[in-house]
């Protein structure tokens, strides 16, 4: 008895399924190969289906079948034909499996959300400037693999940058390019717990949802170290035998502290002294309103910190853009680390970002994007003063959000939850602690929304806290 051959093969991208020797005509296998794939949801509607031509060459049979197999789907209702010769499928799989969405949890009709940059300023016709120069000029060489480390125009341009306005000691070959601060910290994390490392400190509070997974995942401890108006207890983090603490040195986050110099050395002291690492997470450093700028801490000590860098409050989390400036001991390492997880970052991107910051268009972005951010500051500090004047601020002078301490006879979780249900976001510290000590605050956003809107959302805040104190 003969053996039934089953050929599975790509016509034109449409796998299609032919037994030449089950004595079934040609053009009906080619229906009935198509109407299934339309049955199990695997052909779409809309679907482009390719020319008979390409069909008939690429199943080494007559165009004259595969037109046969058309026009029956098409008389069937499957497919359809469009003017120019294009075929699409016609219906929706009646048995293909349907996905149950979840139905999301209704957003606020006022979000004072943290951690986003207003996108709708992104400077668009200066970054598609830079994107048709990068592609019109990059050399050639740029469009195949790199190092780990990034394109060397983007090391250059950052090293300057950073040197010039943050204060660092950022040479060149020490900076690696990573896609945003997320992966920049998993890289740092994963080459910690290669070299030995067992422990990494955090300040508490701290958006530790980034770091924390990742190192408990590395098997690293994660001990938590109390933040003060000085910012971290170095008093603390002396006892923790920390192999890395993760700092916000600049503006804390989310309190909004800033290191006091002289806690600043003391850190710098033990990390020399442990052979620790310091991860400088330059959090907001760019936007300050009352204040002059604070200097990097990887400046004071290039070959114990590893300062980190992005473009996502800056310009836009989407461009996926960040930078670690990684002591000379460690950039193999992180370098390493990098190719091993994505091969390296898009190249036109970072050419594009490169020549945006020789030009000086990311200076020019930063002080359109100043008063901006400070008038809806200015807005919002006004409105808490007015409407909830015992709901003390604080972290002000930078960044694009600021924290209000509550008195002593309001509970976070109730005034957050009470303020949900009038569609209102605002935000606690607690899911932010690692211990459960420390005063209850509310986090407030402010650079997504316009000035009306942040006193309509203050005014809805004072309407719910009357009603839960008079509860």
């Amino acid at each position: 008895m003969g053996e039934t051959r089953t050929n599975f093969r790509l016509a034109g991208d449409l796998l299609v399924e032919l037994r030449r020797d089950s004595g079934v005509p040609l053009h009906r296998q080619i229906e009935a190969s198509i109407r299934d794939g339309i049955r199990s949801g695997r052909l779409r509607l809309g679907t482009s289906l390719p020319p008979t031509r390409t069909i008939a060459a690429d199943l080494g049979v007559s165009r004259g079948v595969v037109v046969e197999a058309y026009q029956q789907l098409v008389a069937e209702g499957y497919l359809i034909s469009r003017a120019g010769g294009y075929t699409q499928v016609a219906v929706g799989s009646a048995s293909a499996p349907t996905r149950t969405r979840p139905v999301p949890a209704q957003a606020p009709r006022i979000d004072f959300g943290y951690g986003r940059a207003d996108v709708s300023h992104f400077p668009r016709a200066a970054w598609l400037r830079s994107m048709h120069r990068v592609l019109t000029q990059a050399p050639n060489e740029r469009f195949g693999y790199l190092s780990g480390r990034g394109v060397p125009e983007l090391h250059e341009a950052l090293a300057d940058y950073l040197n010039r306005v943050r204060g660092t000691s950022a040479k060149p070959d020490n900076v690696v390019i990573c896609n945003g601060y997320a992966q920049g910290i998993a890289l740092l994390i994963q080459v910690l717990a290669k070299s030995g490392a067992k422990r990494l400190a955090v300040e508490d509070p701290s958006a530790d949802d980034d770091a924390r997974p990742v190192a408990v995942s590395a098997g690293l401890d994660v001990v938590g170290v109390p933040v003060d108006h000085d910012g971290i207890r170095v008093d603390v983090l002396d006892r923790t035998d920390a192999d890395a603490v993760i700092l916000t040195p600049s503006h804390q986050w989310p309190t909004g502290a800033v290191l006091s110099a002289g806690s600043r050395i003391a850190v710098l002291r033990w990390a020399k002294r442990r052979g620790a690492l310091v991860i400088e997470d330059d959090y907001d450093a760019e936007y300050r309103y009352d204040r002059a700028p604070i200097g990097s801490m990887q400046g004071l000590a290039p070959d114990h910190v590893v300062y980190a860098g992005t473009a996502s409050k800056t310009l836009a989390p989407g461009l996926r853009l960040g930078w670690l400036v990684v002591p000379a001991h460690l950039v193999d390492d992180v370098a390493a680390a990098k190719i091993a997880a994505d091969r390296g970052s898009p190249v036109l991107d970072q050419l594009a970002f490169a020549d945006f910051l020789s030009r000086g268009e990311f200076d020019r972005h930063l002080r359109r994007m100043r008063p901006v951010y400070r008038r809806r500051r200015d807005v919002l500090l006004n409105a808490l003063r007015e409407r909830v004047p015992d709901l003390d601020p604080a972290g002000v002078a930078a960044g694009l959000h600021l924290v209000t301490w509550l008195p002593s006879d309001l509970d976070e979780t109730t005034v957050v939850d009470a303020a949900a249900r009038r569609g209102l976001g605002v935000y606690g510290l607690r899911p932010y602690r690692i211990s459960s000590e420390g005063n209850g605050g509310l986090i407030f956003g402010y650079a997504t929304l316009n000035e009306r809107t942040i006193t309509e959302g203050i005014d809805i805040l004072a309407t719910v806290i009357n009603e839960v104190r008079s509860t």
